[in-house]
């Protein structure tokens, strides 16, 4: 499918500098630009390719100034970055057609209420009382256990196994082999060495717009919910243990583990391999830096952290300009 250049700049609320009726099929790395596609500056590093770029489209920022003739229509707007992210889902809601219908060997309890303009795909098994709400997809191989609600227009790809109980909101996306609502890992240790499971009779709770990478596991709570708060991103193959609470529109990037009772504020981003130990609460804009250890509560909003145990990110870098120089001494 291909789409113009105004049509894009419409999209984005940006100005055409050039041809408006140029039309491209696909987006490209500015280094690989070539006829037909769509590339982007952002980084002030990679401004030489943009003189020799040969793709059709150009998006830059209307602050940036180029220093020779670009080849090309550009399309400037305010912030490339987000419009680049605008223009991938552009192109991806044109090529990707919405499913709908239900395969033969998908198994629906008679009990489940399923909504108009759902699709629901091979092997896919629906259990007594859960309901999906209209225009979702349930991806093939899938699992929805008994009483799971999951709202409107959301994503559930191949092999995602919700546990019974669980809530999924509206507009949620939900990648490959994800496991919502397993067991929180809970267990009374006894005189004789051996341990008691502790039962897990909570559920998770997600809410709107939420999305959580393939591979990423939330256990359900001992008691009450885990909760995954509105707007949170959940990056592949995390961990988020029984009765944490992460809040509204906190990133998290892949291999985080999150111990059980922690509680993540809002607007936090937090980097890989990064782990929380448990009963511990984050403030609210907290950034952390990959393969943090935090080991007590952050109590002051927007700070930068880092380092295990994680101190004030300033404050490592000083230590490491010291430490990193230690066996020279």
């Amino acid at each position: 499918m291909e789409i113009t250049a105004q049509y894009i700049a419409d999209q984005l609320g940006g100005d055409v500098k050039g041809d408006p009726g140029v039309k491209v099929s696909s987006v490209a790395r500015i280094e690989s630009g070539k006829p037909g596609t769509l590339v982007f500056l952002g980084n002030p590093k990679y401004e030489s390719y943009l003189y020799t770029s040969k793709a059709s489209v150009i998006l830059l920022n209307r602050s940036f100034k180029p220093s020779a003739p670009v080849n090309g229509t550009i399309i400037e707007v305010d912030d490339v970055y987000q419009a680049i992210a605008s223009v991938l889902e552009l192109f991806s809601k044109l090529k990707t057609e919405r499913k709908r219908g239900r395969a033969l060997s998908a198994k629906i309890s008679w009990s489940s209420k399923i909504g108009k303009g759902c699709y629901i795909g091979s092997g896919t098994v629906i259990s007594k009382k859960a309901v999906i709400g209209k225009n979702s997809q349930i991806y093939p191989q899938c699992y929805i256990g008994e009483d799971v609600s999951i709202g409107d227009n959301s994503i559930i790809y191949p092999g995602v196994k919700i546990y019974a109980g669980c809530v999924i909101g509206s507009q949620c996306i939900i990648h490959a082999n994800a496991v919502i609502g397993a067991d929180g890992f809970g267990f009374a240790p006894l005189p004789d060495g051996t341990f008691k499971k502790i039962p897990q009779t909570g559920n998770v709770v997600i809410e709107d717009n939420c999305e959580i990478g393939a591979n990423t596991t939330i256990d359900r709570a001992s008691i009450g919910s885990t909760i995954i708060r509105r707007g949170v991103k959940l990056d592949n193959l995390i961990q988020v243990a029984h009765n944490t609470e992460i809040g509204e529109n906190t990133v998290i990037a892949a291999l985080t583990g999150i111990s059980g009772s922690a509680k993540v504020g809002k607007g936090c981003m937090i980097g890989g391999q990064v782990g929380i130990a448990g009963h511990i609460s984050i403030a609210d804009n907290t950034k952390i830096g990959a393969q943090a250890g935090i080991m007590s509560t952050v109590k002051e909003e927007g700070r930068s952290i880092i380092g295990s145990p994680a101190i004030d990110a300033r404050e490592y870098f000083k230590s490491y300009a010291i430490f990193k120089n230690l066996h020279k001494r």
